[in-house]
């Protein structure tokens, strides 16, 4: 089929299925059994979900589009072209998925995959453990041997999205007697078990992204164990690639951290003014939006022309972590530039002498702070970086 041909299929699949209520500006369509969803809206998530293209570059035989690249450009332009509303990106579409294509098992992807397609389960990571951040092999979670099952008992911290979660990929220890990085498996559970606990973590920013999930004898099935028994650190490695990958704006959603590059200009005229020729009033600061707008527009560039030579189609490896790196990087400090431009007004909590958007300046100044944190810190990444991309000794 000709692209212009496929074209057509698109309008008129998305003229039949995507409502009145999925179209232009709101929130994303929410996925998982546990966040409340608007009967129209669960339809259209089902409706792509179906059709295969809320995962679509993903084999069909295991609920995905099967879109070849070039398709899947046009699929996303029509999307744009209607502004529809698309269920909200996870870590079952970024990250988990794309780890059981590589690692799981046919019964594993069977199982698992098409209800990540559908949006109906949410998924999160269970990494980090109080003692076991930057250095994740120390963890101490423990998975026992109790022939069907294993029986978890220990604790993870800073669990994106654990309270709206159905199933958690988790690392935990399965062999205590052997050096720390070869006695860690990775496995599947799920989150409405007794043995489950959550606990989210209020921020300074407001808001409660991250929990603190507690394990006392929950249970994982054997057949969710991924890759081999004590060999889990390799899987572990190469989902925090994919994780790096949608967060450096090379996953399927297309580049992130760019919003404020739109905005900076407009921000600084309103704040600071504007001189007889309509520029902004203060020179340092003109220059330094005119510089974030082109290190903005430079990165995501970069992003299209990595995607593009990326013909294989498969997350890279560690030179993730340069694109991870900058654009963590980018996005804490454009948010923390918005903010300063505001002046007093972009520093507000609440109250009526302050306008929504001042508030939410401030928010985003402060929630901008973990970007640079959460999925592995920028000390980290440059030490990839530094070890594996340019290959520097320790």
């Amino acid at each position: 089929m000709s692209l212009d041909a496929f074209r057509e299929e698109v309008r008129a699949w998305l003229a039949d299925n995507c409502p009145a209520a999925a179209r232009g500006p709101g929130e994303a369509i929410p996925i998982g059994s546990v966040r409340p969803i608007e009967p129209e809206l669960l339809a259209w998530r089902h409706a792509l979900g179906s059709k295969g293209w809320s995962i679509p570059l993903w084999p069909k035989e295991y609920g995905g589009g099967g879109l070849s690249p070039e398709q899947n450009q046009v699929l996303q332009s029509e999307l744009r072209a209607i502004e529809a509303r698309l269920p909200m990106p996870g870590m079952g579409t970024s990250m988990i998925g794309p780890t059981l294509l590589e690692y799981g098992t046919e019964e594993q992807k069977l199982r698992h995959i098409p209800s990540i397609a559908m949006g109906d389960i949410g998924w999160c990571q269970g990494y980090s453990e109080p003692g076991a951040g930057s250095d994740l092999a120390s963890l101490r979670t423990q998975a026992v041997d109790k022939g069907d099952i294993f029986e978890i008992n220990g604790q993870k911290i800073w669990t994106s999205g654990a309270q709206f979660a159905d199933w958690m990929f988790a690392l935990v220890r399965t062999d205590p007697n052997v050096p720390k990085h070869e006695g860690i498996s990775f496995m599947l559970l799920d989150m409405h078990q007794p043995g489950v606990s959550i606990k989210p973590i209020r921020l300074i920013a407001g808001s409660s992204p991250f929990c603190e999930t507690f394990f006392d004898n929950a249970v994982a099935r054997k057949d969710d164990l991924i890759g081999q028994l004590n060999r889990g650190w390799a899987v572990a490695k190469r989902l925090l690639q994919h994780e790096r990958s949608g967060q450096g704006g090379l996953g399927e959603g297309g580049p992130r951290h760019l919003g404020p590059a739109t905005t900076l200009a407009e921000i600084a005229k309103t704040y600071i003014g504007v001189d007889q020729g309509g520029k902004i009033l203060d020179s340092s600061t003109r220059d330094s939006v005119v510089r974030f707008a082109m290190n903005a527009q430079s990165f995501q560039l970069t992003q299209r022309r990595a995607k593009e030579e990326n013909t294989s189609g498969k997350t890279m490896g560690e030179a993730i972590s340069i694109f991870k790196l900058y654009g963590a990087t980018l996005a804490r400090d454009g948010a923390e530039f918005r903010a300063q431009m505001m002046g007093s007004q972009g520093y507000g909590w609440e109250g009526e002498g302050f306008a929504t958007e001042e508030l939410e300046a401030t928010r985003a100044f402060l929630s901008s702070r973990a970007h640079t944190i959460y999925g592995g810190t920028n000390e980290v990444q440059r030490n990839i970086i530094a070890k594996r991309v340019l290959g520097l000794p320790d």
